[in-house]
């Protein structure tokens, strides 16, 4: 059997030759989340209801365009892909039946990424459940399956839903997230984590919804890995693995009171009602509870307001034919009726609530139940069982896990489930930036350190400065690893998702060009994941379709560091030949007692020649998609901050990475590293070198050792900068300085790349 092409080795991933690889990564993509047929980006209606007859045949791109999409992703110096698909892409016809098509299409997207080399790993997405509870993942008749009724969702305000609120353009920024605390999800949550212990009534099929929910959300998942499996030539070459599910929620476990919000719920924003409240709410009665806006220090009570279904409930009425999907529902699972009535927590009678406490102990062992309670039995629970599932497929396969958005870690270290195979996946997104749409350079709060009590107060997690809000975000990304190792063992850390809105203050970036704030932010979340000792991440998000009026296309989000309405970052003016094969070389002793400085020379100082023309035209940069942004958000197009996420970054280094970072506003890179043995000619440090920052004609290298070259790596279908570095055992060191440009800018303001034949001109070429 061939040596997998990623293995892991402790908490270190190592290539084929044993060297430490860093794993640059990217979501790809965002517009994976709605269908292509119809196309329903979720500002849309049309349709909305007739989810059973969908289809995500072409997502996350069409097979014509996914040259273009991965050679770019590949020129951003891009190692690792987290391959977002949801479960309502496989099996939205109804239970069992599986969309091959997709699964088709999927797999040749999958044999395309194996050509540009990148790493995949695949990521069973979901946001508050599904598109039909407000974000996205499950298929519509998981909803039919809760005994819920989604038409019903606006009035009863079950979910706030982007597709079917009344002006789709004036959708509240980030309220689809509070949709975690709204009826519908803190429902099918519930039923799909615990509803045993806590639903035992609801029975389909014969199996309870827990068991029902669950087994087909793997089966799809299981027929996903088979069909890979079969094809062929995927398995370790290009798919490495698998994670658990996209930020699993809890529901209502651990409620101490369900009559008021419980104090470790940091989100509110308009109108939020209390889990009672919502189940009030459900069955149509009024309600008159607190609005929230998000502030600085967080969420802040600015109001109340009345919130009245006039009667319509959520849920399925009595009389609803619920033999469409093919499913028996257990005669003592009543439609027509609340589910927690049901089970006793209140009496529609006289609407009193019995029992406030439901949900605050284990029925099966009397515990008292938190979210890390509910982690360790619940979440783990399901964890075996996907881990089981996939790995009968791929025996090999890395498994991310990934637990509740920054809860503490399953405690797994030296149990049975510390499997060598595992890799630690948390989330970390800055709050105030991501709720607030601006970046604050002047302040911002350790969230973490907050949610783990290390503050008498909130106010004494305020980190004031640039530079304390840059080592603040590092030292929460540190904290978060190291609490994985604790609780989890000594595994792979990797940020599956990270990133900024790209919309700040009232998208001013799209009218202007100017893109500071942006880079900055971006800047600050990178100098983290260098610092923080993780062993790479995944960029949310790279959205094909993102355009200035829209966003990503879903629930007003705006993360994609691509968009139609930008342009792609240019290489440098100054950057040498597309095709020259030779390589810049230092003249640098090996000997390693002796430290050398060497200044990088090109043997062509011209950037562009007929050759290079062609190959440039043969590798399509702008995307076969056009925008239909308004004028006046796209009339001032920029780099979208792309110098803050295209930077210099590990490959794979001999030995052990000790500390690296890119200092952006300098152009330095500066990588540390510690290895037994020395570098050998076959296997040597490998390192990305984006040409925008290290033109070969303008760089200078100082290392600690040996000697070094760069190059532009024409492999895997894309042309990169390289820099290779044969350097001796021991502690060594590596420092590049580039070229200091100004962040943010807009076209205008860079240095105009000269034509063609201006370039001609001034060589004295002749142009026949």
């Amino acid at each position: 059997m061939a040596p997998l092409r990623l293995r892991i080795e402790g908490r270190t991933f190592r290539d084929t030759k044993g060297r430490e690889v860093t794993l640059r990564g990217i979501n790809v993509a965002g517009d994976a989340k709605f269908p292509t047929d119809p196309d329903l980006p979720s500002h849309k209606s049309d349709h909305f209801y007739d989810g059973d007859n969908v289809s995500f045949v072409g997502r996350p791109f069409s097979l014509d365009e996914a040259h273009t999409h991965f050679s770019r992703l590949k020129r951003w110096g891009y190692t690792l892909i987290r391959y977002v698909f949801t479960w309502e892409a496989i099996e939205h016809a109804g239970p069992g039946k599986y969309d091959e098509d997709w699964v088709q299409h999927t797999i040749r997207v999958l044999r395309l990424a194996k050509d540009y080399g990148f790493y995949v790993f695949l990521d069973p997405h979901q946001d508050v459940w599904s598109r039909f509870t407000g974000g996205s993942g499950a298929p519509m008749w998981t909803v039919y399956a809760a005994g819920l009724n989604p038409r019903a969702f606006p009035a009863t305000e079950a979910a706030w839903v982007h597709n079917t609120y009344p002006n789709p353009a004036e959708y509240p920024k980030m309220i689809w997230a509070t949709n975690y605390t709204r009826l519908a999800c803190q429902l099918i949550f519930t039923m799909f984590f615990a509803g045993k212990d806590f639903l035992p009534k609801a029975i389909i099929d014969g199996k309870n919804i827990q068991d029902y929910l669950q087994d087909h959300f793997v089966s799809a998942c299981r027929h996903l890995a088979l069909r890979i499996k079969e094809a062929g030539g995927l398995e370790n070459d290009v798919v490495i693995g698998w994670e658990s599910m996209n930020e699993p929620n809890r529901g209502l476990v651990g409620f101490p009171d369900i009559s008021s919000i419980p104090s470790e719920q940091k989100l509110q924003k308009g109108p939020s009602p209390t889990a009672w409240q919502a189940i009030l709410l459900g069955s149509g009665r009024s309600c008159e509870m607190g609005t929230w806006e998000f502030g600085g220090l967080g969420p802040y009570k600015s109001g109340s307001t009345l919130v009245d279904p006039k009667g319509e409930m959520a849920w399925l009425p009595a009389d609803y034919d619920d033999s469409r999907y093919g499913w028996k529902r257990d005669p003592g699972w009543k439609l027509g009726e609340c589910i927690w009535s049901q089970h006793g927590l209140w009496d529609p009678s006289n609407d009193a609530l019995l029992k406030k406490d439901y949900f605050a102990k284990d029925p099966e062992s009397g515990r008292r139940v938190d979210y890390e309670y509910f982690t360790n039995k619940w979440f783990m629970s399901y964890y075996r069982k996907h881990r089981e599932a996939i790995t009968s497929i791929f025996p090999d396969s890395i498994m991310f896990c990934q637990p509740p958005v920054l809860e503490i870690p399953p405690s797994l270290k030296g149990t049975q489930d510390d499997d060598r195979n595992m890799v630690f996946s948390p989330h970390f997104y800055d709050g105030v930036t991501l709720m607030m749409k601006k970046w604050n350079r002047y302040w911002n709060v350790d969230v973490f350190g907050i949610l783990r009590g290390r503050y008498l107060s909130p106010a004494f997690a305020i980190k004031v400065g640039e530079t304390a809000i840059r080592n603040c975000f590092r030292d929460q990304l540190s904290a978060i690893r190291r609490e994985g190792i604790d609780y989890m063992g000594n595994h792979p850390c990797i940020f599956t998702e990270i990133g900024i809105p790209y919309d700040m203050d009232n998208k001013y970036a799209y009218k202007t060009g100017d893109y500071s704030s942006q880079s900055s932010a971006m800047d600050a979340n990178h100098f983290a994941l260098e610092g923080c000792g993780a062993n790479g991440f995944a960029l949310w998000v790279y959205a094909a379709m993102n355009n200035h009026e829209w966003g990503d296309l879903w629930n007003g989000e705006d993360l994609s560091i691509f968009s139609l309405d930008d342009k792609p970052l240019p290489t440098s003016p100054r950057a040498s030949s597309r095709n020259q094969k030779s390589a810049s070389t230092s003249t640098a002793s090996i000997d390693r007692f002796s430290p050398s400085y060497s200044e990088s020379r090109s043997n062509n100082d011209s950037p562009v020649s007929p050759r290079d023309l062609k190959q440039t035209l043969s590798t399509p940069s702008l995307s076969l998609e056009r925008s239909t942004t308004p004028a006046d958000l796209g009339s001032k197009p920029g780099y979208r901050a792309a110098e803050a996420y295209v930077r210099p970054s590990p490959i794979a280094t001999v030995g052990n990475v000790l500390s690296y970072g890119f200092d952006l506003r300098n152009c330095i890179f500066n990588l540390a590293l510690d290895c037994e043995k020395a570098a050998t000619e076959d296997t040597p440090t490998e390192i990305f070198l984006p040409d925008y920052h290290f033109p070969r004609d303008d760089m200078t290298v100082e290392v600690s050792s040996g000697k070094w070259a760069i190059g532009g790596v024409d492999a895997d279908g894309g042309l990169i900068q390289r820099l290779r570095w044969w350097h001796d055992q021991g502690k060594q060191s590596l420092k590049v300085q580039g070229v200091k440009r100004k962040q943010g800018a807009s076209l205008d303001q860079e240095e105009e790349v000269p034509g063609y034949l201006e370039q001609c001109r001034q060589r004295g070429c002749t142009v026949m």
